[in-house]
């Protein structure tokens, strides 16, 4: 399969922006803006295909506040320049059909996928004309799907859609379902460090060990472009690769037992990261062990 032209980047949700809604946010605006220096939003547009004149869609169909959570997010790509952010949010699958609402796909450079529940998203959009057309410029064009929480978590061809992160490593206590279908053979997490989801991606590695997971922290995100992933943002991303599990007692355990694990890999990644999806290797940009450049 030919690697998408366009480019992907997931973020863990919780943002550490402040709030673009209040309405003094300018006076307090260096309180605000780690997010965006730290790079995420602002990597967004620089790699989008018009820099600050590229067309933004903010998708805000899994949210239930949609015309809150999409203003906080027209604001902050204005803030950092952007000239032409959009509000796009579709309320059911008639709309996600409509020749409306395919040219506005059709026509944007950057679609931003907000946080609230991907299976709300999964369900209005999934199969739909707009969500073929998505998947359609995703693979052919230079354009960006970016999504944060739910958006992140649904960008997948599997998702996590529920499982209470204290009993995650009990069997059945995360479900799963087919997500928008960006990116293959890995399962997406968010909200991670914060909310202990670690056993939630144990066991849906567990379950099928080709898949990687991904579990990124809060105010942290993945960018994600021939098959690299480069971590972005303040915080963490958790990877586990299930390929060199030697034994687990999965398939002999009743529903709500514990499962147990041997030789499960961990990897985790801080800003400038970057690993390889088809070698399945890491590379510290920062490490301990490449040499320091003298000064001559």
């Amino acid at each position: 399969m030919t690697k998408p032209v366009g480019k992907l980047i997931v973020i863990g949700g919780a943002v550490n922006k402040g709030s673009f809604a209040e309405t003094d946010y300018d006076q307090n605006i260096e309180k605000n803006l780690n997010f965006f220096e730290r790079g995420i939003l602002r990597k967004i547009i620089n790699e989008s295909k018009h820099k600050e004149n590229s067309v933004i869609e903010i998708v805000t169909t899994a949210s239930q506040i949609p015309q809150i959570v999409g203003t906080e997010y027209k604001k902050a790509f204005e803030f950092l320049g952007a000239r032409n952010v959009n509000i796009l949010d579709i309320h059911n699958r008639e709309e996600a059909n409509s020749d409306a609402m395919v040219a506005r796909a059709n026509a944007a450079d950057v679609m931003m996928f907000t946080g609230g529940d991907q299976l709300r998203l999964t369900s209005i959009l999934g199969g739909t004309r707009f969500h073929d057309t998505v998947l359609l410029k995703y693979q052919e064009q230079d354009f960006i799907y970016s999504g944060t929480s739910a958006g992140a978590a649904a960008a997948s061809e599997n998702m996590i859609y529920q499982g209470s992160s204290s009993e995650a490593l009990l069997k059945g206590e995360i479900k799963t379902t087919q997500g928008l279908g960006l990116i293959d053979n890995v399962i997406i997490d968010t909200h991670f460090v914060q909310r202990g989801r670690i056993g939630r991606l144990f066991q849906a590695v567990v379950n099928n060990p080709r898949t990687l997971g991904i579990g990124l922290g809060e105010d942290t995100g993945l960018f994600i472009h021939n098959d690299v992933m480069t971590a972005v943002g303040s915080g963490l991303v958790i990877l586990v690769d299930g390929r060199f599990i030697k034994d687990t007692n999965l398939t002999n355990i009743n529903l709500g037992e514990p499962i147990s694990i041997d030789n499960l890999t961990v990897h985790v990644m801080s800003m400038n990261d970057h690993y390889d999806l088809t070698t399945k290797t890491l590379t510290i940009e920062n490490s301990q062990f490449n040499p320091i450049p003298q000064d001559k």
